[in-house]
């Protein structure tokens, strides 16, 4: 069975390689893509591999809540992973508001001033 510290070695392991495949996707993403785009695929990435949840009723500790809702569903069914999907489901709902709001108010910002630039009629001289 497991103990205390080797639950932490194995939680820490995966937020550790659940992170960097993360800011791995985040460095290549924002090299190849629109801003809007990789955002918003990196907090989706995010929120379904680093959204935590309890494996069942009375379990104290915490797992990954994809690998959670994914064993329940196979295992025992859509009612009883209920209590994983909903907080998986919550926290995309954040990461794709988060990409919105930073659409609306950062990217659209840059955008436009590139746009302005290159309109800009020259004098002559």
């Amino acid at each position: 069975m497991l103990n205390e510290s080797t639950y932490l070695l194995g939680l820490y392991l995966y937020l550790g390689a659940a992170g960097t495949l993360v800011l791995y996707t985040a460095w290549w993403s924002w090299r190849s893509w629109r801003p809007f785009w990789a955002a918003l695929v990196v907090l989706i990435m995010a929120a379904l591999l680093l959204t935590p949840a309890y494996p069942g009723p009375g379990v104290a500790t915490l797992a990954p809540a994809l690998i959670v809702a994914g064993f329940q569903l196979m295992t025992e069914g859509p009612e009883a992973a209920q209590h994983a999907i909903k907080p998986l489901v919550f926290m995309l709902a954040v990461g794709l508001t988060i990409a919105l709001l930073l659409q609306a108010l950062v990217f659209r910002t840059r955008g436009q001033a590139r746009r302005g630039e290159k309109t800009k009629v020259q004098p002559d001289r």
